[in-house]
């Protein structure tokens, strides 16, 4: 926000926290056409677009005079549990951004992705392809991590923005999850415009002096571990921050509304924004955790991991700072729809909200994702669609619905004609000339798959396959069930949260769902998928026990 500017109103944020009043300016790399006067015969569902022509990274953006209903904004948050929402879950965290955004939108109540976790996430939502099953063996030497399906959009599929600039539609792109913007990824692919927002996780952006940065107070990790170099980065792209508007968050939806501000004149215009809060490291301005649990005993720990953090107060304290992550994500998608509708483009913006995954707040005694624990709180992904007519606002259908199916919904609000995708389009489930788009969804994460339909949800280990006894039958075993299993079935009527596993007792389900699983893959269990599954240690530019960097922990 400029300094000249009033301050930003108040609609839509939670009443303790402060308004912020100054705004570091967030940096936008994209190449500014001439001004171009307000079109004077525009009117809410019409844009003319001015002949301009952008030519960024090879992509010449042809905005010739067209005709389209509707402008459209895809926000996508990393680690968004669905129960953070009202709509879904506790009445205790503090969303009213997406509280009233979900009350004025069509809300899909069984949202899953095609394939987990970040980047293959990703290719379904720039592609409207299935990442799932892992097919491609592309060199990922550098572009760590490596699990399955971590790889660049492959060059035969066409995102969404490409598709959409050959329409002439004006395409922005705007996010701090830095793994889309390594080398070769190809996520800007199709952009007339992009902002990297640097400094998230990892991101090898800054150095600070020795002693600057303390990491011990955000972890027990041994001094030499990976964990703690990733700490201390972490810590040193941070180490700077004096306001609200510093956080990683705060300079999205800041780049965000500086978009819209300058790209409001260019015709119809499709801006895709990926914050990668609320991901670990759980670090929002402290009173944004506060105001769910505070004790000065304690660490706060922004990064845990599976069991390591221990104790009562701990405990609540690392729940608390998540909590506060996404009240802290909340408030500034606030700031950004207020943008919207300062500038009048909320009248002619649909607006679809999403998410990648959840985690895991000690559903199964532990911190964290991971493939073996494919139950709902971390496969559920948010899935709102909001239209300027709020003729459907208020709706909740329960047809299954993907990320591959994003894209083919932005192609057809635009009225762009689309064929070959693997998704389809949620739209006509919202007007309802179409009840469902599939009969159950299949996901995959590293060599684990999930198959759910609304009765049952099966999960597998498919390079092992399923367990038997000596007598055909499925079986598990104590020791399995507490540690990694294998195989596991869940009755959602009777457990909706997926805590006893019914793989003995209904057989016959679990059969159907392997057999669904089989005719996914094209092959029988245990499956084997030409993918190239790559192991390189992570490429650290600290390395623990050899760089002199690790003068900075004390």
């Amino acid at each position: 926000m400029k300094e000249t500017e009033k301050p930003r109103p108040n609609r839509h944020r939670f009443p303790i926290l402060a308004v912020p009043q100054s705004a570091a300016q967030a940096t936008v790399c994209k190449v500014k056409a001439a001004a171009v006067p307000s079109n004077p015969f525009k009117r809410p569902g019409l844009r003319i677009i001015p002949r301009v022509c952008l030519a960024i990274g090879g992509v010449a953006c042809h905005h010739l005079p067209r005709y389209f209903g509707m402008n459209v904004v895809v926000i996508c948050l990393d680690t968004m549990r669905t129960d953070m929402v009202h709509t879904f879950g506790t009445d205790f965290i503090r969303t009213p951004v997406l509280d009233n955004l979900a009350a004025e939108s069509v809300v899909f109540t069984e949202a899953y992705g095609c394939a987990y976790p970040t980047i293959p996430v990703r290719r379904a939502l720039f592609t409207g392809m299935d990442s799932f099953p892992w097919r491609f063996g592309y060199d990922t030497l550098g572009s760590s991590p490596s699990p399955r399906g971590w790889h660049k959009i492959p060059p035969e599929h066409t995102p969404v923005a490409e598709r959409l600039v050959e329409a002439g539609v004006n395409t922005g792109f705007i996010a701090d999850t830095y793994h889309m913007f390594k080398a070769t990824m190809n996520f800007t692919r199709g952009f007339c415009s992009w902002d990297f927002v640097r400094g998230q996780e990892f991101d090898h952006w800054k150095t600070l002096p020795p002693g600057a940065v303390d990491p011990t107070k955000h972890t027990d990790a041994a001094l030499d571990s990976p964990r703690m170099t990733g700490m201390l980065q972490y810590l040193w792209n941070q180490g700077e921050r004096t306001k609200e508007d510093d956080f990683q968050a705060a300079r999205v939806f800041l780049s965000a509304m500086d978009w819209v501000e300058n790209n409001a004149s260019y015709g119809p215009f499709y801006l895709y924004i990926d914050s990668f809060d609320p991901h670990e490291p759980w670090d929002p301005p402290l009173h944004y955790a506060d105001a769910y649990f505070k004790d000065d005993s304690v660490k706060d720990y922004i990064w845990p991991v599976g069991t390591e953090v221990e104790g009562a107060a701990a405990i609540e304290r690392t729940k608390a700072l998540y909590y506060g992550e996404v009240t802290f994500v909340d408030t500034w998608i606030g700031h950004f729809l207020d943008k919207l509708e300062a500038l009048h483009l909320l009248e002619d913006t649909v607006i679809i909200f999403t998410s990648d995954h959840g985690t895991e707040l000690l559903d199964r005694n532990r911190f964290g994702k991971s493939e073996d624990h494919l139950q709902w709180f971390n496969t559920r992904i948010n899935m709102f669609i909001r239209h300027p007519d709020k003729q459907h606002a208020g709706k909740r259908l329960d047809a299954f619905v993907q990320h591959q199916d994003v894209p083919p919904t932005v192609l057809d609000l635009f009225g762009v004609a689309y064929q070959g995708l693997d998704g389809t389009s949620m739209w006509p489930l919202v007007t309802g000339e179409r009840e469902k788009n599939r009969d159950f969804i299949v996901a995959g994460w590293g060599q684990h798959a999930t198959v759910r339909d609304h009765d049952f949800n099966y999960v597998i280990d498919f390079e092992q396959g399923p367990r038997k006894t000596d007598s055909g039958g499925f079986t598990v075993t104590q020791e399995t069930a507490a540690q990694h299993v294998q195989e596991e079935l869940y009755n959602l009527r009777d457990d909706p949260q997926e805590t006893k596993n019914v793989l003995e007792s209904e057989p016959e389900a679990a059969l159907k769902q392997r057999a669904r699983l089989e005719g996914f893959l094209e092959q029988e269990l245990p499956a084997r998928l030409d993918d190239r599954v790559d192991t390189y240690e992570y490429p650290r530019r600290v390395h623990a026990k050899t760089s002199p960097h690790m003068k900075n922990i004390t």
